[in-house]
């Protein structure tokens, strides 16, 4: 691709067209700096800015014919701690050795509190990551599209295994340790991310009805960084569980490290949850919205559920949480039908569900209909964050085909 800059984007009469259409769809840019782990920044818009140091080299690995190669190696790269691969290209090597440093300001006692926090909160994390966060993630147009029209849209199985991938490894015990793998499959999604940037302006079908030349910025990776944590911790807030300030405290910032690890520059990430809460009104919230593209991806996840025979994971029930978790308004964009069973039983039974998993309620008398809630959350963990078979994150070559 070249070094991205706005300048680049601004000088082509087709970017001009696309900046209108985004100045009219996106709310202008307000959130200080101030308030990131940085503390400090220029403050730039970070709809113009992208990923300076991976764009161009992903771009030139894809231009000399490198990925085919590079892929079949990083495929043994499994451990944060492991050496990697003798043989790949001395450019992205050089990348590499730097991406996969921790920042600076990491707090490795927090990273262990956050263990805790997973530990303790495992079973509402998965059903969050896949039913809140990755439902919303197919009414954020930006992201619904750019998903549809590139490779992983071609497969949605194996994109969603790969996307669980991230929120698996950063729950488990040793996410960011020598022996965990989330600092592998951060620089891999970095890299993929660079190769999306490349190909999907090159797409005879994107660039139709894009509102923007040159897709994942920074604000798009930021808008879905809130779908992920933010939306968690305002639903783990809503349902009044229990958590103590510390924990909470920790699991925002196993997220804030991967941001960093993702190439999201510290000047966007928030320090606090007040600041997550106030960046996500402005750039999550208000983009929100239905798009052909995000409506057929929606379909094809809830009916993802078939694949487990328990008789558990049905459409129904997999639309009656997303209308239960996102509300009335965006499962309607989403043409996800009523199903007043299971949509009366979640609004009733749901809190004191939440009450007896927290031990708040007497554990005898829980009521059956609990349990299934139980059974049916363990199962949704497995079929949004598991897959049959090794999961493998690689740089994309093509669009998807059709």
């Amino acid at each position: 691709m070249g070094n991205i800059s706005r300048r680049k984007v601004l000088t082509s009469g087709t970017a001009l067209g696309a900046l209108g259409a985004l100045s009219i769809a996106t709310p202008a840019w307000s959130w200080s700096p101030a308030g990131s782990v940085a503390g400090a920044g220029p403050g730039a818009d970070p709809r113009w800015v992208w990923d300076d140091e991976a764009d161009p080299l992903v771009a030139s690995l894809l231009d000399r014919g490198a990925v085919p190669q590079v892929n079949a190696l990083l495929r043994t790269w499994k451990k944060n701690g492991q050496p990697l691969p003798d043989g790949l290209p001395a450019d992205l090597r050089d990348f590499m050795e730097r991406a996969r440093q921790l920042p600076a300001w990491t707090d490795q006692r927090k990273l262990a509190l956050a263990v805790e926090f997973n530990r303790k909160r495992g079973l509402y994390l998965g059903v969050l990551y896949g039913l809140a966060s990755g439902m919303m993630s197919t009414v954020i147009p930006h992201e619904a599209r750019a998903v549809y029209y590139s490779q992983g849209g071609a497969d949605m199985k194996d994109r969603i295994s790969k996307t669980a991938k991230l929120g698996y490894d950063i729950g488990s015990l040793k996410a960011y340790q020598p022996d965990g793998e989330m600092i592998v499959t951060c620089v891999k999604t970095r890299l993929v991310h660079a190769a999306v940037r490349h190909l999907l302006p090159q797409s005879p079908y994107w660039p139709g009805t894009a509102d923007e030349q040159i897709p994942i910025s920074q604000r798009d990776m930021m808008v879905t960084w809130h779908s992920l944590p933010t939306t968690v911790m305002q639903k783990l807030t809503d349902w009044r569980v229990p958590i103590p300030a510390a924990e909470s405290d920790a699991f925002l910032h196993s997220w804030q490290v991967g941001a960093h690890m993702l190439g999201i520059r510290d000047e966007y990430i928030p320090a606090s949850w007040a600041e997550a809460n106030s960046q996500a009104a402005q750039v999550l919230t208000p983009v929100l919205a239905p798009t052909p593209e995000g409506i057929k991806l929606a379909d094809i996840l809830l009916g993802l559920g078939a694949v487990i025979d328990a008789g558990l994971l049905t459409k129904p029930i997999l639309g009656s949480f997303t209308r239960f978790m996102l509300g009335d308004q965006i499962a309607g964009w989403l043409r996800v039908p009523r199903e007043p069973l299971w949509d009366n039983l979640l609004k009733v039974a749901w809190g004191p569900f939440i009450a007896v998993r927290e031990g708040l309620l007497p554990f005898p008398l829980a009521p059956q209909a609990y349990w299934l809630f139980d059974e049916f959350l363990r199962k949704a963990a497995l079929l949004f964050l598991s897959d049959a078979g090794p999961i493998s994150i690689e740089i994309p070559q093509t669009n998807r085909p059709s």
